[in-house]
């Protein structure tokens, strides 16, 4: 049995050496980067099971993703190549030291192509959890057709059913995410969203009120990332919150993956709520301590280097 399975679209990440305008940036890392992988990675680290689904081109960044993922301990069996689509690119810079801009090139690209035809349905079967977000079923229709062919399929098998509503104004207007989300959460038994994301779909006027109203819609847990504030979760009628940890921040990007990463592994591994959420945050805030999607998310031997009250600075840490 899997623990974790999820899909969506991964892509390769060039990060501007030099703080500025991009156009005079000569240098950049080359790395990948995509929220759902970022889960799977988060997952693994934390001694989980984790899977992932996705497209890439039948070209070197699809290699380099293939590589990379398998060297974090992330099963790539679902991994499909798609000769006549090239995989995404994410260009990211920093205009000043606190401003972080992220750009993406995923038109038409291989994960974009996404299907149902593409899911391993074996795969999405033997896991405990089914995470999905709210990105691919923006990329596309056939790629919305295969969210929800996986959801299905893991409802039908038992699974837990888990989704980040991570909104991408880039991809669709919020009247667009607006109906597709309402009716997916539906489906769904745990589900992560920032303020603004949830009333994306619900209203409300406080985090409480909005926890409330998505939970009438289906989920049973629900958490919502309120940044410098930390994060509440409902969960079966009970209501937690959690205070942001303090640290550095060096690169925000990540940090909402590796919150339902934190999570979704503490579930897995049967601990209180108390302790899942408490390791969500941590790892959301150890995800923003150094540059990279997922470079610095924690292992268990992490999880107890940080507390609360080492901090320096207040920040958002689990809401992006």
């Amino acid at each position: 049995m899997t623990d974790l399975v999820t899909l969506g679209e991964s892509m390769a990440l060039f990060t501007a050496r030099r703080t500025g305008p991009l156009r005079h940036a000569r240098d950049f890392g080359l790395g990948v980067g995509g929220a759902e992988s970022n889960v799977a990675i988060g997952v693994a680290r934390l001694g989980g099971r984790a899977a992932w689904i996705g497209r890439v081109g039948a070209d070197e960044f699809g290699e380099l993703l293939r590589s990379t993922l398998a060297g974090e301990g992330v099963d790539v069996r679902g991994m499909r190549v798609d000769p006549g689509a090239p995989t995404g690119l994410m260009i990211k810079s920093r205009r000043t030291a606190e401003m972080v801009d992220v750009r993406y090139y995923r038109s038409a690209s291989a994960g974009s192509r996404l299907r149902p035809s593409d899911l391993d349905v074996s795969l999405i079967r033997s896991a405990r959890v089914l995470h999905v977000t709210g990105i691919t079923l923006a990329l596309s229709a056939s790629a919305a057709e295969a969210v929800r062919a996986a959801i299905a399929e893991a409802r039908d098998a038992g699974a837990i059913v888990s989704m980040d509503v991570n909104y991408r104004r880039a991809l669709w207007t919020p009247a667009e995410a607006s109906a597709a989300l309402r009716e997916t959460v539906a489906s769904v038994d745990v589900l992560f969203a920032t303020e603004a994301e949830a009333r994306l779909v619900v209203e409300g006027d406080d985090p409480l009120t909005l926890a409330g109203a998505l939970s009438a819609l289906g989920p049973r847990h629900v958490l919502i990332k309120r940044g410098a504030l930390g994060a509440i979760e409902l969960s079966d009628g009970a209501v937690r919150h959690a205070e942001p940890y303090r640290v550095v921040e060096l690169d925000p990007v990540g940090a909402g993956d590796a919150f339902a990463a934190g999570w979704i592994a503490e579930t897995l591994a049967g601990a209180a709520p108390e302790r899942r959420l408490a390791t969500a945050c941590a790892a959301g805030a150890f995800a923003v301590t150094a540059d990279g999607d997922w470079e610095s998310l924690p292992r268990r031997s992490d999880l107890d280097l940080l507390r609360p009250a080492d901090a320096v600075d207040t920040v958002d840490a689990v809401s992006r």
